[in-house]
């Protein structure tokens, strides 16, 4: 897969292709369906198809300091578009000056003029140019007037829920990672690196990997969780690499006064040093809330149970 910075990207003799173009964070279901549709199209029609998306996230340009958790960071949304066949990902600054582009502009300077669209397959729901005032009727006028097809794809949805990011985001945040596994198509992963923390688990025989992840990263709510966790492979994390049973904790460590929340992860039958390494968390299932203890003795046997339960769900 070819990967553009910015739409100026296409080279030289640069033929026709079919576009799809969104945020795409999480890269859930509903997007897979929306890409997936835009990529059997440029086959059918022999040319290249291409994924428009944008860096940073559009609300934090247009609304400064709204940018929503982020469910998929750049590297590993790539890895999973180009995973659906995708021939080029183009990555857009997006930046107050293109964020004024007026529908119309956006049409031109982007689909006709650089990517020269023969069709452009988009969600039943998007919207497009200054202030989102575009929707699909307005880009299907604007493909008859610069010759292109335009095709908008049906929200994908379980019985009751239209899947969405925002509403993973929220499935995360309340932690029913299980709700969110089902809209992704696999389970909600955070990345991160492994930095020291105050060692109270190695003391109780429990030593954990503190992962430090990034400030917009799309963090489960307070509580433990069975996850698997996924080492370094060739490349990035997850990218082959080795996969580990890991009872995760997520909070402030109420039974010794902390204040500072962190994501620790006891990996089951493991004796490995992995501080300063970038790994990932693939969570599975809630286990139960956090709580204090009188004592070491009562956290010790919870935390027991908590890895036979772990151990079981994992298999």
């Amino acid at each position: 897969m070819q990967r553009w910075r910015g739409y100026h990207g296409a080279p030289v003799g640069w033929g026709r292709s079919v576009v799809t173009i969104g945020v795409f964070d999480g890269i859930h279901q509903g997007h897979q369906a929306i890409i997936g549709h835009a990529v059997k199209r440029a086959r059918d029609l022999g040319v290249q198809s291409v994924v428009v998306t944008f860096d940073p996230h559009p609300a934090e340009v247009v609304r400064a300091g709204s940018h929503p958790a982020v469910l998929t960071e750049p590297a590993r949304k790539a890895e999973l578009i180009e995973a659906l066949g995708v021939d080029v990902l183009c990555v857009v600054p997006f930046t107050p000056d293109f964020s004024r582009l007026s529908p119309e502009a956006f049409v031109h300077d982007v689909l006709v003029e650089q990517l020269h669209a023969a069709l452009v397959v988009v969600g039943e729901n998007f919207r497009f140019g200054h202030r989102a005032a575009g929707d699909v009727a307005l880009l299907e006028r604007l493909g008859r007037t610069f010759g292109f097809g335009v095709e908008g794809a049906p929200l994908v949805a379980d019985a009751e829920t239209v899947f969405s990011s925002t509403y993973i985001r929220a499935c995360v945040a309340a932690g029913d990672v299980t709700a969110a596994a089902a809209a992704l198509g696999r389970p909600h992963r955070l990345e991160g690196v492994v930095v020291r923390g105050d060692q109270r688990g190695r003391e109780i025989g429990f030593p954990t990997a503190n992962l430090l992840c990034h400030r917009y990263a799309a963090v489960p709510a307070d509580g433990i969780y069975a996850a698997w966790l996924i080492r370094r492979g060739g490349g990035r994390a997850g990218n082959g690499g080795q996969r580990l049973p890991a009872a995760v904790s997520i909070g402030t460590n109420p039974t010794f006064s902390g204040r500072e929340r962190r994501i620790e992860a006891y990996v089951l039958d493991f004796t490995g040093d992995l501080y300063g390494e970038r790994l990932a968390l693939d969570f599975v299932s809630y286990l139960r809330e956090t709580r204090g203890y009188e004592g070491i003795e009562p956290l010790v046997a919870q935390i027991n149970a908590d890895v036979e339960q772990t151990r079981e769900i994992l298999g």
